[in-house]
């Protein structure tokens, strides 16, 4: 990265490119609700940031600060380079980005009314009334007020009361829900990793016996239920393989590391000091930093890291010996 120049924000609009912003870029008068702010590149801001409508135009960009805009955040589409939200990111409106050739990294939740990520990295949750979702990880759930559409993405669950999915889904929790039924385009696959050996695939070694991805019936493993009180009655459709993960509780799936990888993953930058998960195959230890995870998932996403199928048995013996 270049050296950065450092700026003190006073303007109606703003135009950053090879800056430093020294604190926040927040309003200290009326005219300055309506601030556009602009960035061209290689900019680290400090702070938070009010904008009426924030423009990514390039990056490389880092805010360490919580992000809020009334109109809203936009990245352009042939950005390239990194971009970090360190804090959590809302609008009032929308949070646009279809760049496909920059990483783009959130490291807390995201709020706002229409929410269109591709190629992105979550670390938090994203709640919206409406929310687009290609080629993403995210840790968290996705949860919107009336839809989502989810393509070829890992997710940790959603809720919404319409769903549609495409190509490949992973979910990273047993259970998801939606109001009616699941649209699943042609050939779509749904996958559950809530009993894939993540540490072992993390560590680079072999995965562990009864561990592996679990195919998902839509169908088959839909679960109905209907919420009533005096005045409302309400049908929830669960999706769910919690049945399969209670069974395999009672093995011991603890040497899996799931949860300890994914909260490293939900805390992202917050993260107060770098953990390891062991020693890989070469003996090295093996660090949680969020470069790393960002890396891991996507591979998986992509298939550069193959989750194997779960085979679905397991000897009862093995249960009693441990009750």
């Amino acid at each position: 990265m270049k050296e950065l120049k450092e700026i003190r924000i006073n303007e109606s609009n703003i135009q950053l490119k090879d800056n430093r912003v020294v604190g926040s870029i927040l309003p200290e008068k009326a005219s300055e609700l309506n601030r556009t702010v602009t960035v061209h590149g290689n900019t680290v801001v400090e702070g938070p940031v009010y904008a009426h409508k924030l423009e990514i135009q390039n990056g490389d960009l880092e805010i360490q600060g919580a992000v809020f805009t009334h109109l809203e955040l936009y990245v352009n589409s042939e950005a390239t380079g990194n971009i970090l939200f360190k804090k959590s990111v809302g609008s009032a409106n929308s949070i646009v980005s279809r760049a496909s050739k920059c990483k783009l990294i959130f490291s807390s939740d995201i709020n706002a009314k229409t929410v269109t990520l591709y190629n992105a990295f979550v670390a938090g949750s994203i709640y919206a009334d409406e929310i687009i979702l290609e080629n993403c990880v995210v840790i968290g759930g996705v949860f919107a007020t009336q839809e989502i559409d989810i393509t070829q993405s890992i997710i940790g669950t959603f809720n919404s009361p319409s769903v549609r999915i495409a190509q490949i889904v992973y979910l990273l929790l047993p259970s998801a829900f939606s109001i009616e039924k699941i649209i699943a385009a042609a050939n779509t696959k749904l996958y559950n990793l809530s009993l894939a050996d993540l540490g072992s695939l993390y560590k680079g070694k072999l995965q562990s016996e009864n561990s592996g991805k679990i195919e998902m019936d839509i169908r088959t493993d839909e679960v109905k239920s209907t919420l009533a009180n005096e005045e409302v009655q309400k049908t929830l459709r669960s999706y769910t393989v919690i049945g399969k993960v209670l069974a395999a509780d009672l093995l011991d799936t603890d040497k899996f590391q799931n949860h300890f990888l994914l909260t490293a993953a939900s805390l992202g930058v917050q993260l107060l000091k770098t953990y390891d998960m062991g020693t890989g195959k070469d003996g090295k230890p093996i660090m949680l930093t969020l470069d790393k995870i960002h890396e891991f998932f996507f591979d998986v996403l992509h298939g550069k890291i193959e989750v194997q199928d779960i085979e679905g048995k397991f000897d009862i013996s093995q249960i009693t010996g441990k009750m």
